[in-house]
């Protein structure tokens, strides 16, 4: 067994604590990985607040990148060494869904019942499991071979460990699901982190028009220099009304969605044309509702698609996505508004929970 640190969720709704732990032994068919870089996802507020049902004590951080250190019997296409993108879904190759060319359903992540893996302990003997079968926040993460990508890459850790959610959700969501065409007019509902990569990722579709919505008048300045060509402020007039006259009435050809909040869900719906095509990713609390008027998700032949993320294939679109950040045409830097020690993570958690970052990353090898 291995001793290391790990910021906890010991309670719910209290501070997180970072203490030394003792990671169990791989498993077959599981890896241990040296963090290198964990971004801290705005989700975990959501979970620091027990309303995605995580039992503590858990380490939170479902995407997370490292190193190899150890491999557990049965492991024999990840050895010790390997830099790695370790994301919030597995990709097992066999269930059901991956089957189906879906992994990004993979029943290993999908079919635990909520229930996340046992991979540590404290002290006192209390198990410790991973949230999202990451527990990114952590010098250490013991999790499944089926959710650990080496890649060949020079680029910096901490723009590699946004591959895990954000980068691989935004431009998938672009890329995979909207298919998103030159010409087209985008609208993007939210610009937190997601919202700023769905924006880049529009700018390199060739989209004509990208229309940034947002309360907050920082994040939409930054989107402009990303690449939206128009800013709305949902706060000053109707949203869905700003966007149908930005786009000669007739509503956005299509809309993603990054707001988290249950009224964006059916303002994005609202604000696509007629067949237009919308892609949710948010999820406000387990328990969340959402209306939406009939007519627009009949008669209106709207796309209404949910997207997990990005409904990418980790081993397809990984290199293509490492590729536009090494030839410039993503900009990763743009989106990392501040980095961290893991003794700062309640300093992370405030920051994304007030809305004051994009991606606070995680470094545990900060002094």
């Amino acid at each position: 067994m291995t001793r290391k640190r790990a910021a906890l969720l010991a309670a719910i709704k209290e501070p997180m604590v970072v203490e030394e732990i003792e990671y169990l032994d791989p498993a077959p068919n599981r890896v241990l990985v040296r963090t290198g870089a964990s971004p801290f996802c705005s989700t975990d507020c959501v979970n620091w607040r027990g309303e995605l049902a995580k039992i503590p004590p858990t380490i939170l951080g479902h995407a997370s990148m490292g190193e190899v250190v150890e491999v557990g019997p049965g492991v024999a296409h990840i050895k010790v060494g390997d830099r790695v993108i370790v994301p919030g879904t597995s990709e097992c190759g066999v269930c059901f869904y991956c089957a189906a060319g879906r992994p990004d359903q993979c029943s290993e992540t999908f079919d635990r019942g909520g229930i996340w893996p046992h991979v540590a302990n404290r002290d006192n003997g209390e198990p410790v499991s991973a949230a999202g079968n990451v527990g990114g926040y952590a010098e250490l993460m013991n999790v499944t071979a089926n959710q650990v990508f080496p890649v060949e890459t020079d680029l910096p850790d901490e723009w590699l460990s946004m591959l895990g959610c954000g980068i691989t959700t935004g431009l998938g969501c672009v890329f995979n699901v909207a298919k998103v065409q030159p010409g087209s007019s985008v609208a993007v509902v939210g610009l937190g982190h997601l919202g700023q990569w769905m924006v880049q990722a529009a700018r390199i579709a060739g989209a004509r028009r990208i229309i940034a919505i947002d309360p907050i008048a920082w994040r939409r300045e930054h989107a402009g220099r990303l690449g939206a060509t128009h800013a709305v402020d949902p706060s000053a007039d109707d949203p869905v009304a700003q966007v149908q006259k930005l786009t000669e009435g007739r509503g956005a050809d299509y809309v993603l969605e990054a707001a988290t909040v249950t009224e964006a869900f059916t303002q994005a719906i609202l604000m696509s044309r007629r067949a237009g095509t919308v892609v949710l990713t948010s999820v406000e609390r387990a328990d969340a509702q959402v209306t939406v008027p009939q007519t627009a998700l009949s008669v209106t032949s709207r796309a209404i698609l949910g997207a997990q993320n990005g409904n990418v294939r980790m081993r397809h679109d990984l290199p293509r996505f490492i590729r536009m950040m090494e030839d410039g045409r993503l900009d990763p830097e743009a989106i990392i508004t501040n980095r961290y020690r893991l003794d700062q993570i309640n300093e992370a958690l405030r920051a994304s929970d007030e809305k004051r970052d994009l991606s606070g990353i995680i470094v545990p090898s900060l002094g």
